[in-house]
């Protein structure tokens, strides 16, 4: 989600990140990297339904972007090749491109890809098979409410809300036998009238 740029992770400043960020393919190898580990195209391809040709050209855009890196040391020779997520979220501000429309444009379709990407997740979940989400009895939830604040304290309440996500989100998964899934988590704060 475009957000305020912070010191760890002003990456989506850049154009080429941009553009990597607003294909929608390249969007979900990026997903499953960081929630399933590194792979290699094949197996990436496997996954998606696409031909590996065309996944290699998307992880070649998204090597280019810096959003992933070659993870060398898990071939089992020279041919194979494995891609794993670089380190730190992505974020970007409006105020990055205020001078450069063409970035503008890329950094809109970047947001409507995400947008897309995460309604997508909230509607399988909601069209979720019974079974399945009796699995899941109290977890998922979704909420929402009205705030009055100002920029800087909805950029304060943002602050406060990335520490609690990177506290669950960076911690290591305990070893106690316990069944964990990856669960999926969005928010949006914007400015607006009901």
């Amino acid at each position: 989600m475009p957000t305020t740029p912070t010191e760890e992770a002003s990456r989506g400043t850049d154009r080429l990140v941009l553009t990597a960020m607003a294909h929608p393919l390249r969007r979900r190898l990026l997903n499953l990297l960081r929630v399933e580990g590194p792979a290699t195209a094949s197996a990436l391809a496997e996954r998606t339904g696409q031909a590996v040709g065309n996944i290699s050209h998307h992880l070649h855009a998204l090597g280019a972007a810096g959003l992933i890196e070659e993870a060398p040391e898990m071939a089992r020779d020279r041919r194979e090749r494995w891609w794993r997520r670089t380190p730190g979220p992505v974020r970007w501000s409006p105020d990055d491109f205020a001078d450069d429309e063409a970035t503008q444009a890329i950094a809109r379709a970047a947001e409507s890809v995400t947008l897309d990407a995460q309604l997508g997740f909230l509607r399988a979940w909601a069209t979720a098979p019974e079974e399945e989400k009796a699995r899941w009895p109290s977890g998922p939830f979704s909420m929402d409410t009205w705030l009055r604040l100002d920029d800087d304290e909805l950029a304060e309440f943002l602050g406060q809300l990335q520490a609690l996500i990177r506290r669950w989100a960076d911690r290591e998964t305990p070893e106690d036998g316990r069944d964990r899934s990856p669960v999926f988590f969005f928010a949006h704060g914007i400015p607006a009238r009901p």
